[in-house]
């Protein structure tokens, strides 16, 4: 592997990169205060603009473990530079569209771009001296997290204050300057699986088993969970992904090599990251509500959604905040301690939204908590990843980790979805989720907290092996303990 980056330089990949992390979150949220108003701007049903929500996130787990292995073929750089494009053309599109298809269209694009993230993770290892390795890796592991957190308010604002379409033309200048400060910033290093070729068939099986997959679990409450179609998609998506299994274990050069991913180490951080993504998205998904409820109700806090944005919008400053200190963590005690204390920290979020959910202030408060856990959890992650793996993986075994976390989302919001649903109550008319049904939403995301830390708790030691290309980079006091 070349020498690392002078830390000048190093700096300012690590700025560009976790900016993009930033960027990619801000446009996966940018849609949010739009939700309600979407039938009308597109001139459609509420099942139709649904859509416009669910491609992106369909597209992405497409395009991310793919994009992480193009990567590893053809170039870190070169593939961050392709995933800005998408992301402006998609942009453009949504801000010229006036009906749902070319809406959904530019939405898609913009999901083609969300391999950012694990790509540039995947080029600190490349790039960042291996005394700020860690810390780099939590802060653009992070971004994705701090996108979130910051974009909601943002977007809100504009959306309540100037037309729809400037949501979409700002994130059309963002992705232009992301792509700019790449090219000009960011180094060519040698591509750590050059001459190997692309396995395209692995790269269609993975996809069709993950569109059916998550179209059954992102779609199964409107259609029914028992329905035929939501049935046939999860069987088709069990065949599919027992199919690809196969082929990946037997062709030479997979595109996610199994056998890597099937060691411990990152068999059970990649489960635990699906945990850890349930246990964020439970808590995106209550706060809001709960901000947003009529004060009538006895628990809603009756604020709009400019408002209940910005008191959410400390949550992500905090995973800003943590990031780097998560790092140093990593680096005394290793990232296994981190992830452990970070699912930790999240169930304590939950247990205090039990006992604060009655005023903003509190909701805010565990926002914050939640959000402190999850810059921990989502920076140690790829560390056990990277320290797992060989280099001419890097990329696609933190696109594939990525996936998880994804899947881990649409798996919560699906679950609170349903548990939201069910419990409710009816006062003058209306039926609306209740307080006992918020209380268990709550007790759901503790109790996935918990089941992440016990299964972190499993992850094995990394076999250190000085200069062995699976081990990682050349063992240092920062990468052995990286390997804890």
């Amino acid at each position: 592997m070349d020498a690392p980056q002078p830390s000048a330089r190093a700096g300012g990949v690590v700025a560009t990169l976790a900016l993009a992390g930033t960027v990619a979150a801000i446009m996966q949220t940018l849609v949010t205060p739009l939700i309600a108003e979407l039938p009308q701007i597109l001139h459609t049903t509420p099942a139709n603009s649904a859509w416009v929500i669910t491609v992106t996130l369909l597209v992405a787990a497409v395009c991310v473990p793919v994009s992480g292995r193009l990567g590893d073929l053809l170039g870190k750089r070169r593939m961050l530079l392709a995933c800005s494009v998408p992301l402006v053309a998609g942009s453009v599109v949504c801000a010229l569209s006036s009906s749902v298809v070319p809406m959904i269209v530019g939405r898609g694009l913009q999901g083609m771009g969300m391999g950012m993230v694990p790509l540039g993770i995947a080029l600190l290892r490349d790039v960042v001296p291996a005394e700020k390795l860690s810390s780099s890796i939590a802060l653009v592991s992070a971004s994705m997290g701090i996108g979130g957190g910051l974009g909601l308010p943002i977007s809100a604002a504009v959306a309540q204050y100037a037309d729809w379409r400037v949501l979409f033309w700002g994130s059309a200048v963002l992705a232009v300057a992301i792509g700019t400060l790449i090219w000009f910033l960011v180094p060519d290093v040698p591509a750590g699986a050059k001459g190997q070729r692309f396995d395209l068939l692995g790269a269609l099986g993975l996809g069709a088993g993950l569109v059916c997959l998550l179209l059954g679990v992102s779609k199964g409450a409107d259609w029914g969970w028992g329905s035929a179609t939501t049935l046939g998609l999860f069987t088709a998506a069990v065949a599919v992904l027992i199919g690809w299994a196969v082929w990946e274990t037997r062709t030479q050069d997979p595109l996610i090599d199994l056998r890597t991913t099937a060691r411990p180490r990152v068999l059970l951080t990649n489960v635990a990251s699906i945990f850890v993504g349930f246990g964020m998205y439970a808590s995106m998904l209550i706060i809001p509500q709960l901000l947003q409820f009529p004060e009538a109700t006895g628990y809603g806090l009756g604020q709009e959604m400019l408002a209940a944005g910005l008191w959410m919008a400390p949550g992500g400053i905090m995973m800003m905040i943590v990031s780097p200190l998560g790092g140093k963590l990593t680096d005394a005690r290793g990232p296994k301690f981190t992830l452990v204390c970070g699912v930790l920290v999240i169930a304590l979020g939950y247990g205090l939204a039990l006992v604060l959910m009655g005023s903003a202030w509190g909701l805010m408060v565990t926002g914050m908590v939640i959000n402190s856990g999850v810059g921990l959890a989502y920076g140690s992650m790829p560390a056990l990843i990277m320290s797992s793996v060989p280099l001419s993986e890097t990329a696609a075994a933190n696109g594939f980790n990525t996936l998880m976390r994804s899947l881990g989302t649409s798996v919560g919001s699906a679950v609170v979805g349903v548990v939201l649903a069910q419990m409710t109550t009816s006062a003058g008319g209306y039926t609306f989720t209740s307080e006992s049904g918020f209380r268990t939403g709550l007790v759901i995301g503790g109790c996935v907290a918990l089941v992440a830390a016990a299964i972190a708790a499993l992850i094995p030691a990394a076999r250190a092996a000085a200069g062995d290309e699976k081990a990682g980079p050349t063992a240092t006091p920062e990468t052995a303990a990286a390997t804890r």
